[in-house]
């Protein structure tokens, strides 16, 4: 089978609950991010903004994972403390199947990645 070159290819290949929940991301961190564009890279959806990644993610069997995502210690404490109990690794997020997504909590993160992503150009 031949690897996605769209996002809408990468969703297609999964069943529908799990795409559902991945389109749910998708849309919840564009509505979060007004000007972010889909690619693929690593064999993956990613979202960029200005030409640069913002977050990648990736559906599994039992969740949908989000890379990389920083610690935020001393920048939004209050951020990292809802995250972590998400966190698998220092940089991942997993989104376990048998919990709702967190659409809040997402459109925080994308928020906060995108203002990280600012300051540094």
């Amino acid at each position: 089978m031949a690897a996605p070159q769209t996002v809408d290819e990468y969703l297609a290949g999964f069943e529908p609950d799990v795409g559902d929940r991945l389109r749910l991301v998708r849309s919840t961190l564009h509505d979060a991010v007004p000007g972010l564009t889909d690619g693929i890279r690593y064999g993956m959806p990613v979202v960029a903004i200005d030409g640069r990644y913002l977050v990648h993610y990736a559906g599994w069997k039992h969740h949908i994972g989000l890379y990389p995502v920083p610690v935020f210690t001393g920048t939004d404490d209050d951020l990292e403390a809802d995250l972590a109990p998400l966190r698998s690794t220092k940089d991942t997020i997993k989104l376990l199947h048998r919990q709702p997504i967190p659409v809040e909590l997402l459109t925080r993160l994308a928020r906060a990645l995108a203002a990280e992503r600012a300051a540094s150009t």
